[in-house]
């Protein structure tokens, strides 16, 4: 079993987080020869994109319409970034 990771930095104005994550896994999930932080942040979108869904779709109570409009475009993004929509990448629409 390889133990090998690699670091990967995440910025934004005035923060920063740096994460170690398997080579082995960003090796699976990349297509072809995508960087390490191409990997990453696709997942970042994903998972970001999964959890705007669950919250807007299946949560229980209202949702503030600030919410609703970050989660629709947190969609917008995640089309322009994988060039289909969220419900055709997961089979999951509403």
């Amino acid at each position: 079993m390889s133990g090998e990771t690699v670091s990967v930095t995440l910025e934004s104005e005035g923060a920063s987080d740096e994460i170690e994550v398997p080579v082995t896994l960003v090796d699976m999930l990349g297509e072809g020869n995508e960087s390490v932080p191409t990997v990453v942040g696709d997942l970042a979108i994903l998972g970001l994109a999964q959890q705007a869904h669950g919250v807007v779709h299946h949560g229980q109570g209202e949702t503030s319409p600030d919410l609703k409009e970050a989660e629709e475009l947190m969609m917008e993004l995640f089309e322009e970034r994988f060039g289909q929509t969220y419900g055709e990448v997961t089979g999951h629409s509403h």
